[in-house]
């Protein structure tokens, strides 16, 4: 039992990565102005402008090292230590750490505002921007570790996705959508069937004690249901852009498919890159994309240490 939830766990860390890499030479294209399916790859076809030109193909953006500095700070304090975990991304944007060639070529800019809020001396408690207008995916790109390492009742791991979340994207929405998607992983951990519809439905009953988070669930994300998934930065669209791909039934057409959304291609296939790696498993990603993974000895190095935690000897 304790080696299948380790291969789910690492599958789903391979996955955001691998996801998140193969998105960033798309970034910031539309959906018409990207190749057919068929050439999307982590290596573009010849011709293609690619995004980040300077930066080679196969390295995770900004929403992999954040993810790693997460997961990093659940495997050293075995516990959500929010001061840590700003520590760390502070560390990531001031000088590389967690990236794959400890160069930043990215930060979103509402992250990058909360950032300097915390240099300056903010707590993670002060620093996150709470306008209904500070709605980016910055806070829900990274949390996925948060599903996969953090132990404790669902109510723990709901309060935990939104403080996670506060600390750059503060407002109620981003927090709703982070705790959705948490919930959502751990449900594949877990294996439910109908994984998504069961952690709406739990997210709804937990909310019963708090009335603005459950306006947010009800009024303005589930609802989204019911629009066609753009790939943009908007939290709930990009919540739902990762769920439309999800749809498929392969981690590679999985990816694909976050992809040729468009727009915040990076993000969309790391959201989504992380669920279908829970169900597919690092052997499901093709073996050209794992290998293709630059910085690979970094995540290697976080996984040794992952599995020497108490949860998995």
């Amino acid at each position: 039992m304790k080696r299948e939830l380790l291969a789910k766990i690492e599958g789903g860390l391979w996955g955001l990565l691998v996801g998140d890499a193969v998105g960033v030479p798309y970034e910031f294209h539309s959906s018409r102005e990207l190749p057919p399916r068929e050439q999307i790859d982590m290596f573009p076809p010849p011709g293609f402008s690619r995004s980040y030109a300077h930066v080679p193909c196969g390295t995770w953006s900004d929403d992999g090292a954040q993810a790693l500095c997460l997961t990093e700070s659940l495997v050293e304090r075995r516990e959500w230590d929010p001061y840590d975990f700003a520590r760390k991304l502070l560390a990531w944007a001031s000088r590389g750490y967690l990236a794959a060639d400890g160069k930043v070529f990215d930060i979103g800019i509402q992250t990058g505002e909360a950032l300097r809020r915390l240099s300056a001396g903010a707590t993670p408690y002060e620093s996150g921007l709470a306008g209904e207008r500070n709605n980016g995916n910055g806070g829900l790109m990274r949390s996925l570790p948060l599903a996969l390492l953090l132990e404790g009742s669902d109510a723990r791991l709901v309060a935990v996705a939104h403080e996670q979340c506060a600390i750059t994207h503060a407002h109620p929405r981003s927090q709703v959508c982070c705790a959705l998607y948490c919930l959502w992983a751990r449900r594949e951990l877990e294996g439910v069937e109908i994984a998504w519809d069961q952690a709406a439905a739990d997210l709804d009953t937990l909310y019963g004690n708090s009335p603005v988070h459950r306006r947010e669930l009800r009024e303005v994300v589930l609802p989204a249901a019911a629009e066609k998934p753009c790939g943009t930065g908007y939290v709930v669209d990009s919540l739902y852009s990762a769920r439309a791909a999800c749809e498929e039934h392969s981690y590679r057409n999985v990816v694909i498919a976050a992809v040729a959304l468009g727009n915040d291609t990076d993000t969309t296939a790391c959201l989504a890159g992380g669920i279908a790696g829970i169900r597919f498993g690092r052997t499901g990603i093709p073996a050209e994309w794992r290998e293709g993974l630059r910085g690979r000895h970094i995540l290697d190095e976080v996984l040794v240490r992952l599995r020497k935690l108490p949860t998995f000897a």
